[in-house]
């Protein structure tokens, strides 16, 4: 099959990618993909069962030892050239994935230059993934390590990055020698499954990746009970990860998991009040909000709280709504109806509590099909109302102040989640303390968008277990096996 980056969206594949195939699902079921600013079908995709999971994961097993035969500089080259295609075919990817999941053209070409990157930074670091020797306590005996890929991995990921997020997990996978099985969000499939054309454009080995959209109880039972999928990368809700954890008890199942966020941000009176609230706006609505590590609760000294709150609200107002194919959008729709719903119903919780809606609040009127929303700044915020308990994921910002660094440290840490946090100040002892305070993964610093595919990513507490990116991101397809060697006379 051969397709261009002039190709229009409704693409001659719309199938699923088992053993090197592109093919109908098992049962022939089939279910629409919708655009979230038009509400029109953009494609009709196959729908695999759990029949086609099992033989995705033989085909993964298939191919697992040549695989791990090539030499680490072999599957580094064919990474680089998956990077390289991305790269070549961004507007490509990018269009599908807009008009899938709805943010704006050039967030979805951001994404697709960042996963390139991802798979670009894991062919080389592939490379260092070094054993060691150990010190032996007998004369006659030597001892050392070898990592060995842990095995076919089945690769979970939702619906608002679905191509980034599956990246993380394929290309560390891939560089260490795993084999892999993709599970798309349904409502997501497309961006992926033009990956996957540019996977076979790379040289990828038959069966080395799979890629099965499917119902997802179904699927995930089949990649928890199936012995031959020895590791899942999930990312999803905390409340699926802790399913999860409960099942991998059976099999002693490896897992790694991304899960919710509730991600405070805290402005220090030494900052230009201005430009860290666009800074902040940017950060807050990017994508909607719909982003694990979206700012979710703002804290500004009382010092500058009003001042924030009057920036924010400026800068809120100069964001442009519609569709995300147009140039001069910079907040698209929300990705689906029950997206808005959610949103409205934790707008009107906050303001039946005491809540004051500064901006937004509203689906806006010039819009007579999609799943759109106003952004939305609210003050006069407590801690009895949902949003500050639930993971809003929504275009929402909730503003506070506080007195001190304690205070603030402590407000912070008060949720199940820890996934990121931002600090936003120029003074050197405030933001060691801050770093070294807060209960989460990721602390950016005057920085709120922190990932980037040498740092390790990943969170504490209910937000998940192992890391993503850097070389943690990369031991964690990796076992460790220790030879202990007797030297005979």
């Amino acid at each position: 099959m051969t397709t261009s980056a002039t190709d229009s969206l409704s693409m001659k594949t719309t199938q699923l990618y088992i053993n090197g195939e592109w093919r109908d699902g098992s049962n022939g079921d089939t279910y629409d993909v919708i655009n979230p600013a038009t509400e029109e079908t953009l494609a009709t995709i196959a729908y695999g069962t759990r029949d086609d999971a099992k033989d995705a994961l033989k085909a993964a097993a298939s191919a697992l030892k040549p695989w791990q035969k090539k030499t680490v500089y072999e599957r580094a080259e064919i990474l680089k050239r998956v990077a390289d295609l991305m790269r070549e075919h961004c507007d490509y990817l990018a269009v599908a994935l807009t008009m899938e999941q709805g943010k704006p053209l050039a967030e979805s070409k951001g994404e697709i230059m960042a996963s390139a990157a991802t798979f670009e930074w894991y062919a080389e670091e592939a490379k260092r993934a070094y054993g060691r020797t150990i010190p032996a306590s007998a004369a006659h005996k030597r001892i050392f390590t070898v990592r060995h890929p842990v095995g076919v991995v089945a690769a979970v990921s939702p619906w608002n990055f679905p191509i980034v997020l599956q990246a993380r997990k394929l290309a560390p996978a891939l560089a260490v020698g795993c084999t892999t099985v993709s599970r798309p969000a349904s409502q997501t499939p497309l961006s992926l499954i033009r990956l996957f054309e540019l996977f076979e454009q790379a040289g990828l080995p038959t069966g080395t990746v799979n890629c099965v959209p499917g119902p997802a109880t179904e699927l995930m039972e089949e990649f928890m009970t199936n012995r031959i999928c020895r590791k899942i990368s999930f990312t999803g809700s905390t409340e699926v990860g802790k399913d999860l954890i409960r099942q991998s008890g059976e099999q002693v199942k490896r897992l790694s998991l991304e899960l919710g966020g509730h991600a405070p941000v805290i402005v220090f009176p030494d900052v230009d009040i201005e430009a860290v609230a666009k800074a902040a706006v940017i950060g807050k609505f990017r994508n909607n909000g719909q982003v694990c590590i979206c700012p979710t609760r703002f804290y500004a000294q009382k010092k500058v709280e009003s001042d924030f709150v009057e920036a924010c609200i400026e800068e809120t107002k100069k964001l442009v709504l519609g569709n995300g194919m147009d140039p001069n959008v910079n907040i698209g729709p929300m990705f689906e109806m029950r997206g808005v719903e959610k949103t409205e119903v934790l707008v009107q919780d906050a303001v039946s509590k005491g809540a004051v809606c500064a901006t937004g609040g509203a689906r806006p009127s010039e819009f007579d099909r999609g799943f759109f929303y106003e952004p939305t700044v609210l003050t006069n915020i407590s801690p009895e109302m949902n949003l500050m308990t639930e993971e809003p994921f929504a275009p929402i910002m909730p503003i506070m102040d506080f007195d001190n660094i304690d205070e603030v440290i402590e407000k912070a840490n008060d949720t199940v989640y820890g996934l990121a946090a931002y600090v936003l100040t120029n003074d050197m002892s405030v933001a060691f303390k801050m770093s070294e305070g807060l209960e989460f993964g990721t602390i950016g610093i005057n920085d709120t968008v922190p990932a980037v595919p040498q740092a390790p990513f990943g969170g504490l507490k209910e937000s998940g277990l192992g890391r993503e990116n850097g070389y943690e991101g990369m031991d964690v397809y990796l076992e460790t096996k220790t030879v202990s060697f007797a030297m005979m006379d």
